[in-house]
């Protein structure tokens, strides 16, 4: 249950109504601070509408954090989405096969994505130096800092969801249904 109550467009004044274009549970209670939501709007837009990164590697990356965190809220979002760019539920699979040590149909840059998503999302927070250098033969510098961020980015995301209880909305629910987080 959320602990700050959901906003509409019609609860907001005329300047930041655009904030809630896509009006999403998450979004609704982020207006509350509206220069918190532009903020966090302005780099989400980008990881997902401006970076060059690899649809399915970007995804992926993103389902493995919310695997890890066991975010019902990212991981529904994300199965959606994920599927929206060619991510099968084969390939959602082989994330939680990978996850437990398994190898799997994977490309070798997307299990290495999921590789340094496990390893940011960890206690410590880091990307290992091999990761990054395995990386490094896969992308350029550019994506490579693409996916640091997208992953990173991510990490607060799962954190920030809980901590404000932002519910799934109905319209994810089968998505959670299809590829519960178990």
């Amino acid at each position: 249950m959320a602990r700050v109550p959901y906003l509409d467009a019609d609860d907001l004044p005329e300047e930041h109504k655009h904030l809630l274009n896509r009006p999403i549970n998450l979004f609704r209670a982020l207006v509350h601070s509206p220069g918190a939501a532009k903020a966090m709007s302005g780099l989400g837009g980008y990881i997902r509408h401006g970076s060059k990164l690899d649809e399915r590697v970007r995804e992926l990356a993103i389902l493995q954090v919310g695997w890890l965190a066991k975010s019902p809220y990212e991981w529904s979002h994300h199965v959606k989405i994920g599927k929206d760019f060619g991510l099968t539920d084969a390939d959602i699979e082989a994330l939680k096969a990978e996850t437990a040590g398994e190898t799997t149909h994977l490309s070798p840059l997307e299990r290495l994505a999921l590789q340094a998503a496990r390893e940011m999302a960890a206690d410590g927070g880091e990307m290992q130096a091999e990761t990054f250098k395995a990386l490094e033969a896969h992308l350029p510098s550019n994506l490579l800092i693409d996916l640091t961020i997208t992953i990173g980015f991510y990490c607060a995301i799962v954190r920030i969801l809980p901590s404000i209880g932002i519910d799934v909305e109905d319209s994810y629910q089968p998505h959670l249904d299809a590829h519960p987080l178990t």
